[in-house]
């Protein structure tokens, strides 16, 4: 990258998130553009980060205005570990903390053994838990703490906040698991468990 400007091998491509914006605009349409189907050149990396709360950045500060938030994240993709927002005719990598999407709340429809769960985003995705959706949790291998997460998008997670958590540990129960007695939730027909039960046992 020279003076700001990402070098092809015929002449420099400038890019900004204006370029970016105006680009998703052009190509905005009725539901979630199909940036798979895209395959535009690789123009560089943009000095865009989403932090682990899920406030995007740009150029080191926060991006204020929701309806910029949303576009951007319209066309967000993820190939392997790597992040990029696409458009077809850019393609820029961006930094992900953690997750790209935060849950920032849920619903809970038909209480019981036949009920589902609804993620509502910050981005204002909603994923109902299930087999195309799934829960999962990561422990910190150091302090044990818990990071849930709901799969939103083809690839695309959103970490379940805190409080939206504690809710689901009230909904949750033990069931036979890997021939283990597992502490989790259901959704969707499908139990996704989230810690050992023993382990919730305590002297």
């Amino acid at each position: 990258m020279v003076n700001g400007q990402f070098m092809t091998s015929q002449n420099p491509v400038k890019v900004t998130a204006d370029s970016i914006l105006a680009s998703a605009r052009a190509a905005k349409g009725r539901g979630l553009p199909p940036v798979h189907d895209w395959n535009p050149p690789f123009c560089g990396d943009l000095d865009m980060r989403i932090a682990r709360d899920g406030t995007w950045f740009y150029l080191g500060t926060p991006i204020g205005r929701p309806e910029l938030v949303r576009l951007f994240s319209t066309i967000l993709r993820r190939d392997g570990d790597d992040y990029f927002l696409v458009t077809p005719v850019e393609k820029v990598g961006i930094r992900v903390d953690d997750a790209p999407f935060l849950a920032v709340d849920f619903e809970v429809s038909d209480p019981g053994p036949d009920q589902v769960l609804t993620f509502l985003t910050n981005v204002a995705d909603r994923a109902e838990a299930g087999l195309d959706h799934p829960i999962r949790v990561e422990r910190d291998p150091e302090t044990g703490e818990p990071a849930p997460y709901v799969l939103v998008r083809d690839r695309l997670e959103a970490l379940i906040d805190r409080k939206s958590f504690y809710r689901l540990v009230d909904l949750g129960e033990t069931r036979e698991q890997y021939g283990e007695g597992w502490f989790g939730i259901c959704s969707g027909g499908v139990f996704f468990p989230i810690i050992l039960a023993k382990e919730l046992t305590t002297d």
